[in-house]
Formats: structure tokens, sequence, C-alpha cells
């Protein structure tokens, strides 16, 4: 929501005030925009932890795929090693060792990489679950902030009950973010 529109519909609220049998509708318009600007830092924050998250899965995936590579280089010049004949086999032998404890040693940490770059996919996915929990928050305490104020125009209280059923959808929606598992 812009800010004119919310000095707008703040002025409509003041002004509809001053008729005791508004006053209700008038407060519940407070209580709604600051919800909706609640729910808009938290889904904000929410989609820059999704991002930052991202990030550091890409990380975790370029990092893995450096082991990787160097793992099937190492590979490479084992078997390289296998076909061509040294002069010194003492020196033959520990170079083979060498690369074999390396390519074990890779191995081992390239599952670590890729359970440490999955988990934090998922972690990703979580963060963007919630965003879109609070992004459907934002949309229903806008909607419902709104259709009360139609309240002011008309007089009719339908609108102020409509508005409240949208408003509190929003809240469920927003509250439901923090029991995603």
């Amino acid at each position: 929501m812009e800010a004119h529109e919310e000095q707008e519909l703040q002025e409509h609220a003041e002004h509809g005030a001053h008729e005791p049998t508004l006053r209700p509708v008038a407060f519940t318009m407070s209580v709604l925009a600051v919800l909706v600007a609640v729910t808009t830092v938290l889904g904000h924050r929410t989609h820059t932890e999704a991002v930052l998250d991202q990030n550091k899965a890409t990380d975790l995936w370029n990092f893995y795929q450096a082991h990787k590579i160097r793992a099937n280089d190492t590979e490479l010049t084992e078997d390289l090693l296998g076909v061509i004949s040294l002069d010194n086999k003492d020196d033959a032998a520990k170079l083979a060792k060498s690369y074999a404890d390396h390519e074990k040693k890779w191995t081992d940490e390239l599952k670590d990489e890729q359970d440490q770059a999955e988990a934090m996919e998922k972690k990703v996915e979580h963060a963007e679950a919630r965003a879109d929990r609070f992004d459907l928050a934002e949309a229903m305490l806008e909607i419902g902030l709104v259709i009360t104020s139609v309240t002011l125009l008309t007089k009719s209280r339908i609108y102020w009950y409509l508005g409240l059923v949208f408003a509190a959808a929003g809240v469920v929606s927003a509250v439901s973010a923090y029991f995603l598992k």
C-alpha cells in the first residue's frame, strides 16, 4: 500500500471517528494499517533470508564442483601412473598411495559437501514458503483494510464485518508462516 493511500484512509478514519457509531471502524482501520506494515516488513525480511540462503547454497555447490573436478583430476593422474613405468618402484608406490589417499579423502568430503548444499537448499525452500505466507497475509490484510474503509463512506457495517473476515484470514496466514515445518 502506498503512503498516500494510507494517508487518505487515515483522513477518512479521522473524519468517521467523529461519529460515535463509526469509531470502532476507524480503530479497526488503524490496527489493520499497523498489521499490514508489520506483515510487509516480515515478508521482506523473509524474502531477503531466502535470497541470502540461496547464495550460500550456490557457494556450497560451487565448492562441491571444484572438489569434484580435483577428485577427477587425481583419478586421471592415478590411472596414468598405472600405465607408465617408472624406474624407481618405491617412488612409484609412494606416489600411487598418495593419490589413492587423496582420492579417498575427496570422496568423503564430496559426500559431506553435497549433504550441506542439499540442506541449505531445503532451508531456502522453507524460507520461500514462509515468504509466500507473509505475502498472502499482506494481501489479505490490505483487502480487509480497504473493504473496512468502505464502511466510512457507506455507513453500512456489512463492509466492516467483511473487512474483518479478510483481516482474520491475513492474520491466520501470517501466523501460519511460523508453524511451517
